[in-house]
């Protein structure tokens, strides 16, 4: 009798992976840094995406503390809290994009059979404006973000879920702490070149691709690479 195939899961990180994040990140943190020069806490000056995409895929508190590490706690999640509230502005305006064949993309790998998780370090609301606005359930599995896990990195939100999807993993993401689940846990790594990582970011990786559509032969080169 022939033996049924292994499941296989795949862990997407979003912003950057399958998210053009920087659509609606550069516009509201445009909007929001003026009321940190209002308030005295920034001197005025202007940021260009280069410069803001370094941040995209951080929680809200390792960008806040890369960013303006001086800043009182209390005001750097009043301002996190004001630039999301504008980003969620701008998801609900339709200003969102995700990047061009996702959604077929993620189509086809469902029709393969992969199981598909959702693993972001972004807030419960952004996760649910996405998924209502893109319609994310016919593809995913399963919903995870940061904000629902405490002071739990990535890694350690895989940790405590990996056991709810046997079979065998793949990890796919576009900045190094998507890297570091898979190297922690020994998984083949896609690292997505088109997203937001600096140069050399995204090194070691078990196979680097360079957009998005790249995903349908991707997967299967990892899990069998000879």
């Amino acid at each position: 009798m022939k033996s049924k195939p292994e499941p296989i899961t795949l862990f997407f990180d979003y912003d950057g992976t399958l998210h053009d994040c920087i659509r609606i990140y550069a516009p509201a943190f445009r909007r929001v840094y003026p009321e940190l020069v209002t308030a005295g806490f920034a001197a005025p000056r202007t940021f260009s995406d280069a410069e803001l995409s370094q941040w995209l895929g951080l929680s809200v508190s390792d960008m806040w503390n890369r960013f303006m590490p001086e800043l009182p706690q209390e005001r750097k999640d009043y301002y996190g809290s004001r630039i999301g509230d504008e980003m969620l502005r701008l998801i609900n305006g339709g200003l969102a994009a995700l990047y061009p064949g996702t959604e077929e993309t993620l189509e086809f790998l469902r029709s393969r059979g992969c199981r598909m998780v959702f693993l972001s370090n972004c807030l419960h609301s952004y996760m649910e404006a996405h998924r209502r606005v893109f319609q994310l359930d016919r593809y995913f599995d399963a919903f995870l973000c940061a904000e629902d896990f405490p002071d739990n990195s990535k890694p350690e939100i895989y940790k405590a879920v990996r056991s709810q999807f046997p079979g065998r993993h793949v990890v796919i993401g576009d900045r190094r702490q998507d890297q570091e689940v898979a190297l922690q846990f020994g998984l083949p790594f896609i690292g997505c070149s088109y997203g937001y990582s600096a140069p050399g970011e995204l090194a070691g990786a078990s196979l680097l691709i360079p957009q998005v559509t790249c995903l349908k032969t991707a997967v299967e080169t990892v899990l069998h690479p000879y």
